[in-house]
């Protein structure tokens, strides 16, 4: 079963950080961001676009996951989540923390999934034999919503399984010692996952199915409303080193860069990178994304969340969470 303490304890902590955030230097600036997590932005990072275009200093920290990133926001030690998963996004927004998605990060429904161990020979025609087996899954993750839709679909009673709260690297290495029967995650962990197994439907399955995988990229609101003009010149880079990525005439010069700074090597990251789409702004602001499609999609989120046992509680409605104001003014 599900550690449901644990998930109470991310609960609880966050309802005593959201009200708490924390003034930062103005002339400073601390955004989160994922290691092996390959992204244009990196390129800009690196060669020191967005201290420049910001006129700050920018600080960037690495995180394991985004309910940890949700908690840094909490805390007001950092004001910019930079590619944040939609669940913990939509786990922290229905413990009360009051935070805003401001931009489409990255949609990658072939680089989040769960691996069943070669072992057991058990594919998507045989699904129902998962129940009763051990699970690292990190809760309350992207990663962890697929997981619920995958059992959901498949007909697999999950409180028959024993789920085990791990980071994508603790789960990957849990898993290669032999010590799971299926494994979830994301990125470089995703990829030493499927050295020991196979994923029972790919990434074009899932979102036949409706599970749709992206990253946003999320803030606290009120940094969202009394720096709005910050936010807009670090979308505005952002969206820029995509733009560059989407090209494709600079890519053998940024690959390099990114791979540096995301801690893998180059073969790995064009692996990644492959399976990344980063969408336009006019994309971003259109009803797929943050004109309507995502609000919807954290109310599915929310509730398969609920049913599950994983947060107690949803919002009547997640429209007020997505405030594409800023990046309106990145477009322009």
């Amino acid at each position: 079963m599900i550690n449901k303490r644990k998930v109470s304890n991310i609960f609880a902590a966050m309802s005593l950080l959201f009200g708490a955030s924390a003034a930062q230097a103005a002339d400073e600036l601390t955004v989160g961001y994922f290691l092996e997590w390959p992204m244009p932005f990196q390129y800009s990072k690196v060669q020191g676009t967005y201290d420049e275009a910001l006129g700050m200093k920018v600080n960037w920290v690495a995180f394991d996951t985004g309910t940890a990133m949700s908690a840094a926001m909490a805390s007001g030690d950092v004001q910019i989540s930079l590619s944040q998963g939609l669940p913990p996004f939509v786990v922290a927004a229905s413990a009360g923390q009051d935070l805003k998605i401001v931009d489409i990060a990255v949609s990658y429904a072939e680089n989040d999934n769960c691996v069943v161990a070669d072992a057991l020979e058990i594919d998507k025609t045989s699904a129902s034999e998962l129940e009763g087996k051990k699970v690292g899954v990190p809760i309350g993750t992207a990663a962890h919503y697929g997981f619920l839709k995958q059992m959901e679909h498949f007909g697999v009673d999950i409180t028959t399984m024993e789920i085990v709260d791990l980071a994508p690297a603790e789960g990957a290495a849990a898993f290669d010692q032999g010590n799971l029967d299926m494994v979830c995650g994301w990125g470089g962990a995703l990829r030493r996952m499927k050295e020991n197994g196979n994923v029972l439907l790919t990434g074009a399955e899932k979102e036949e199915l409706g599970i749709l995988v992206f990253d946003v990229i999320s803030v606290p609101a009120s940094y969202a409303a009394e720096e709005s003009e910050t936010l807009a010149k670090f979308l505005e880079v952002t969206n820029d080193a995509n733009a560059m990525w989407n090209a494709g005439d600079s890519k053998d010069a940024m690959i390099e860069v990114i791979a540096k700074d995301a801690g893998m090597d180059v073969a790995a990251t064009g692996e990644t990178m492959a399976t990344f789409s980063f969408p336009p702004i006019s994309e971003s602001l259109s009803a797929k994304w943050l004109d309507g499609g995502v609000q919807s999609f954290m109310q599915g989120v929310a509730a398969v969340f609920k049913d599950a046992g994983s947060i107690p509680t949803t919002l009547d409605s997640y429209d007020d969470l997505v405030d594409p104001t800023s990046l309106e003014t990145a477009s322009k």
